[in-house]
């Protein structure tokens, strides 16, 4: 406080003394008084101040005594008795209550002094006009509550909060020392919608190499012999036509060459199969899906095929098992705008190998590509989540004991099978922040027209029409439509 109000606070309290000490009898004899007097009272108003930063308020009566907590972080000026000036000095908390001569509490604030908060919620308000933004101080600690319009603009009030509470410290230096440290407590004013673009993407490759002999021979004593695969010959008990005798059956794949002939008595039959598959399969997915911020979603493109379950007393019942593209994605959207999300992407189908029957039923196998995962990136960052890199060779030789190992005519008793099978495959995810639009969206089917029936016997066309827009791809923290675009 200033001297004269230390003077006039003495002069005060010199004259309550006197008054008391000549009206003693009457005070104690005042039961009211005496409960007053001996009563607890605690503020409940609040007010804010800068450092450096006055308030002047103005009273309902005259006062005769103001006291104040904490004078080296908010004082008081009295003006009048009816007028009473605050002013923060440095950051902290203090109480000030005033009172009338009769001790009746005339005015009570707790007053919060804090560093340049009106001066902020300035900034705040020309930075981003579009925001609702307020900060409350407390000791060593800023919070910011309020509405923003995105991610981006809540790390951005953020960080001008904490340069402006902070002067002359360089904020963005790791380690760098704060007065104030502000807590973002801010939320976005319309919710956060995540759309997911997954690429799944896989190369098989297969060769297959297949060299092998087959012979049979027999004469009319009954000796017979015979190496590798069957080969056609008349049934038992017919009688032999030279024209289908000794006929050389094709295989399946490959190429077959054969002799027939008749050598001391012995009529031979042998085959020469020479087989090579070289196959090449491609699998590409590319499911997109969207989900709300915190929400989990899920898509599949496929089908159900039914598996019987064996019951009791020789009841079957029939399960139903999904395949096809599968998509399950759980987003959370971060305050700077990064998305953490937990992903399950999976490509599946039917196969033959590995299937089996079952009571009757033909129950085929899947072949699947599934992966599961946590990862966090930033709108329109891609990640590879997942990738196989897989080269398996087999090579059989089949022979017959001691004579396939025979130098050079070894080669007409052993057949011999190579396979080599690479497979390479991928999984990229690509998430985006997106926003509803209000035009018009593209769709596969847009300018499809099925043709007339002139067009379809005359020009030969299974359809017509034009070739539909294409959507806009996703920019990275813009407003999009996710599904259906086309990058």
């Amino acid at each position: 406080m200033t001297s004269n109000n230390f003077r006039r606070h003495s002069r005060l309290g010199t004259a309550l003394a006197a008054l008391a000490l000549g009206l003693g009898t009457a005070v104690i004899a005042n039961p009211a008084a005496a409960q007053r007097a001996s009563g607890t009272f605690k503020p409940s108003g609040r007010v804010l101040l800068s450092v450096g930063e006055g308030q002047m308020v103005s009273l309902p009566q005259a006062i005769s005594d103001v006291w104040t907590s904490n004078p080296s972080v908010a004082d008081v000026h009295v003006t009048n008795s009816r007028q009473i000036n605050l002013f923060g000095k440095e950051a902290g908390e203090a109480t000030v209550i005033a009172t009338s001569a009769s001790g009746a509490v005339v005015y009570s604030t707790n007053v919060r002094v804090s560093q340049n908060i009106t001066s902020v919620d300035a900034m705040l308000k020309a930075a981003m006009p579009e925001s609702n933004i307020s900060i409350t101080n407390v000791g060593q600690m800023a919070v910011l509550n309020g509405t923003v319009a995105s991610p981006e603009d809540s790390a951005q009030a953020e960080t001008l909060v904490r340069a402006l509470l902070n002067p002359g410290v360089n904020t963005a230096e790791p380690g760098a020392i704060l007065k104030i440290f502000p807590v973002n407590r801010l939320r976005t004013a319309t919710p956060l919608q995540v759309a997911l673009r997954v690429k799944i993407a896989e190369v098989n490759r297969s060769v297959l190499k297949e060299v092998g002999f087959n012979l049979l021979g027999s004469n009319s004593s009954g000796f017979s012999i015979a190496q590798g695969e069957g080969i056609f010959v008349p049934p038992a008990g017919e009688a032999a036509d030279p024209a289908s005798y000794g006929a050389i059956l094709r295989s399946a794949t490959g190429t077959t060459i054969g002799l027939a002939k008749n050598i001391l008595g012995l009529d031979l039959i042998s085959r020469l199969q020479l087989a090579e598959t070289d196959g090449l399969v491609t699998t590409l997915a590319e499911p997109t899906l969207t989900a709300l911020s915190g929400e989990t979603a899920s898509f599949l493109a496929g089908g159900e095929f039914p598996v019987p379950i064996s019951q009791s007393l020789g009841s079957v019942t029939i399960e139903y098992k999904q395949y096809g593209v599968g998509l399950a994605f759980t987003p959370y959207v971060l305050a700077d705008g990064r998305i953490s999300m937990r992903v399950r992407p999976e490509v599946s189908e039917l196969s033959a190998e590995g299937s089996i029957r079952l009571n009757g039923f033909n129950v085929p196998a899947l072949t699947t590509r599934r992966a599961e995962t946590t990862v966090e990136l930033g709108s329109g960052q891609s990640f590879m989540i997942a990738g196989l890199l897989r080269n398996t060779n087999t090579n059989n030789i089949d022979k017959a004991p001691f004579l396939g190992d025979i130098p050079i005519l070894g080669a007409l008793f052993r057949s011999t099978s190579y396979r080599r099978q690479e497979t390479e495959l991928v999984i990229i995810v690509t998430p985006y922040l997106v926003r509803p639009v209000s035009g018009r969206l593209a769709s596969p089917v847009d300018g499809f027209r099925a043709p007339t029936d002139v067009q379809r016997i005359l020009g030969n066309k299974t359809y017509t029409g034009s070739s539909a827009p294409v959507a806009v791809a996703p920019v990275a923290g813009a407003a999009s439509a996710a599904p259906g675009f086309k990058m």
